[in-house]
């Protein structure tokens, strides 16, 4: 099992200068990491046919429009799953997560991976992430613990990679874009592209 995550909002919370109103999880997931590999290559090849060049990224909010909907097509054609946490943040009163970037973000990561119906087992975990040399040690040592147990292994291995040279983070991002879009009725293609790949969240978790 092989589980790409990203992440599509803000960690802020001065929603009058500006701060996302949601905060949304991705995980992209493979039973079948040639099935991942396929979905790469697919993804490599569409930068080709679009002219972008091998450094250029899909990022959801940076990409045209009709890029979008072609990416958003052709990663439809291959099996995998998504699942998700969708965080209105003008619910979440803790002064922890509202003060501490890292406290949010780790909080959140461990709660979508942990919350999963026991649908995830033994899983290679890429995340997109850069951050001190420090915040991610102490990051995996606390999704270890948190995640891993004798009797029940979420977490086989973990590691924080570079977007630009992972199509597959890319993807993820892409999907967690979409999921947030819907979350902003202000805008009128809010429904559009998560509707394009409705059909492959099998979770959607409306963080309470």
């Amino acid at each position: 099992m092989l589980i790409f995550i990203d992440d599509s909002g803000d960690t802020g919370f001065k929603f009058d200068r500006g701060s996302t109103s949601h905060f949304i999880i991705a995980m992209v997931i493979f039973d079948d990491e040639l099935e991942a590999q396929k979905t790469a290559v697919a993804i490599k090849e569409l930068k080709r046919e679009i002219g972008f060049g091998d450094n250029t990224e899909f990022r959801f909010f940076k990409t045209k429009d009709k890029y979008k909907i072609k990416f958003l097509k052709r990663i439809n054609k291959f099996n995998f799953r998504v699942r998700c946490l969708v965080v209105d943040k003008t619910i979440v009163y803790s002064e922890q997560l509202q003060n501490n970037k890292n406290s949010f973000y780790s909080y959140f990561i461990k709660e979508t991976l942990k919350n999963n119906n026991s649908t995830i087992i033994d899983a290679k975990i890429r995340l997109d992430g850069g951050g001190n040399r420090n915040f991610r040690k102490t990051f995996i040592t606390y999704l270890r613990k948190e995640l891993n147990s004798k009797d029940k292994k979420i977490m086989k291995n973990f590691k924080m990679v570079d977007s630009k040279r992972d199509v597959l983070i890319q993807m993820a991002d892409m999907v967690a874009g979409s999921i947030n879009r819907s979350c902003d009725n202000t805008k009128k293609d809010y429904k559009k592209y998560k509707k394009m790949i409705e059909s492959k969240i099998e979770d959607e978790w409306n963080f309470k």
